[in-house]
């Protein structure tokens, strides 16, 4: 992001996930008007500006955690949990038979414990779960996804389920303890899959072990939030579009990046990556999340400087869970409500 305020940022980039959409067209050449490509490709509404696309996912994913079949299989746990309570119980399974930490947090490279905002929309099965913060008050009381997601962060800390001390966690570490059934679970984005899998061959142990399961449901129905990964776009200074073009459409199309990645390629009609054959054998439903009132949620975010999209809030509920700061899970999210309150009656007047 910092090249771009100079014109030299490559020809085809990733489009930062921070740039506002309203932006895209002071930095990226239109790729076409978006009622055409939308024929082709999927997601094009996350990077369309006045009818025009400006970036293209090479794949979408879906959210939900990561987990190793054996351990939980060896911990007598056989079924994807349905609720949060029984992941909770299935955690305390893994942990009583004592071979592998049930959850791991990656508390100290923080962003994966970002990660669990992308539950919004998978625990109620709700298309307008994040288009509703516009218009809620209080996010974190009952029957929202932000307060379920959260409880059961707080809960799997508390309750001692995940690493004895999260500050020393190590991304990279993770991805091998996961793949050789030190650690149980964790909750990432589906583009983890083929990481954890390597991990595990590397280590010696089954990539087959590695599975992947939805958020436990609060709706009665097990669903998932699928959505693009970083966007593609061209630098609009380039002196390479054409050339820059047609790598762009290859990659997406013809490169088989997307299913190495155990991704859902954006072209439509592209096969699903094996990993998530699970998903539709098991009737999960796949749904987006509404964007007309982004937004406004953002705002109202920035205005109560809680960031839903940075782990420093979810790191603090953490550090609360196991004590190693003052207040509880009610305590805290009063705190949170009321930060969120004050800044939507600032937004929406």
């Amino acid at each position: 992001k910092i090249r771009m305020n100079t014109e030299n940022y490559g020809d085809v980039l990733p489009i930062p996930s921070d740039l506002s959409i309203a932006q895209f067209p002071n930095f990226f050449s239109s790729l076409g008007a978006s009622d055409e490509l939308s024929k082709t490709y999927q997601w094009t509404d996350y990077a369309t500006v006045d009818g025009k696309v400006y970036g293209l996912a090479n794949f979408g994913t879906v959210t939900g955690f990561v987990y190793n079949k054996k351990v939980w299989a060896d911990a007598g746990v056989t079924e994807w949990p349905k609720t949060p309570e029984e992941f909770v119980t299935d955690l305390k399974a893994i942990k009583a038979k004592g071979q592998a930490t049930p959850y791991y947090t990656n508390y100290h490279d923080s962003w994966p414990l970002r990660q669990w905002t992308d539950a919004i929309g998978a625990a109620s099965c709700n298309e307008g779960a994040k288009d509703a913060l516009a218009t809620t008050a209080t996010p974190w009381t009952s029957g929202n996804d932000i307060y379920t997601i959260d409880s059961l962060v707080y809960s799997i800390v508390n309750q001692k389920l995940s690493e004895d001390d999260p500050t020393t966690t190590n991304w990279d570490q993770s991805k091998v303890m996961l793949g050789t059934g030190k650690v149980g679970t964790m909750y990432l984005g589906s583009w983890a899959i083929s990481q954890m899998q390597d991990a595990a061959t590397k280590a010696g142990a089954s990539p087959d072990d590695i599975g992947y399961m939805p958020f436990p449901s609060t709706s009665g129905k097990a669903c998932t939030v699928l959505q693009p990964d970083y966007k593609y776009a061209i630098n609009k200074h380039s002196k390479n579009q054409e050339a820059a073009r047609a790598w762009l459409d290859w990659y997406i199309t013809k490169s088989g990046a997307a299913q190495a990645e155990q991704g859902i390629s954006s072209v439509r009609g592209a096969e699903l990556p094996a990993a998530l054959k699970p998903f539709t054998d098991n009737g999960v439903q796949m749904i987006g999340q509404k964007q007309d009132k982004s937004a406004t949620v953002k705002k109202i975010d920035k205005g109560a400087e809680i960031n839903l999209d940075a782990p420093d809030y979810r790191q603090k509920l953490v550090d609360i869970a196991r004590g190693a700061a003052s207040g509880d899970q009610d305590g805290y999210f009063a705190e949170l409500n009321k930060k969120w309150s004050e800044a939507q009656k600032t937004v929406n007047g």
